[in-house]
């Protein structure tokens, strides 16, 4: 059985941190993109992160320069370092997986995590 599972979620001031990972297990073989969604209330899920196969990180503009995607490709997990983080981070994050390469929107993603949730406070 194929899932996605979420940790490091939390509640932290402006200006902090948070770790985020995401461990997919049940794959048949190597997961090759990795990547971050977010959904805020009231708003669509956006793009945060992906990475394919450790190389080749991509960064949707709002959050490009302040956060680190990685991958440990042996382990199928992903880890998103979220630095000098913002109220308007506060959201539910998302883990998915894409068996093909990596795509720029949420629908072509295939696989889900539960989600964590951040939350930044002014």
């Amino acid at each position: 059985q194929v899932r996605l599972v979420e940790s490091g979620g939390g509640s932290v001031q402006a200006g902090g941190s948070l770790r985020l990972s995401c461990t997919a297990t049940g794959f048949p073989s190597k997961v090759n993109c990795m990547a971050w969604f977010r959904q805020a209330p009231g708003k669509e899920r956006e793009g945060v992160a992906r990475i394919y196969n450790g190389r080749w990180p991509y960064y949707y503009p709002s959050v490009k320069g302040r956060f680190t995607i990685s991958q440990d490709s042996a382990k199928n997990t992903v880890y998103v370092e979220m630095n000098s983080l913002k109220p308007e981070d506060t959201a539910m994050y998302y883990c998915a997986v894409r068996r093909q390469g990596c795509a720029e929107y949420s629908h072509e993603y295939t696989y889900w995590g539960q989600g964590t949730q951040v939350t930044v406070a002014s």
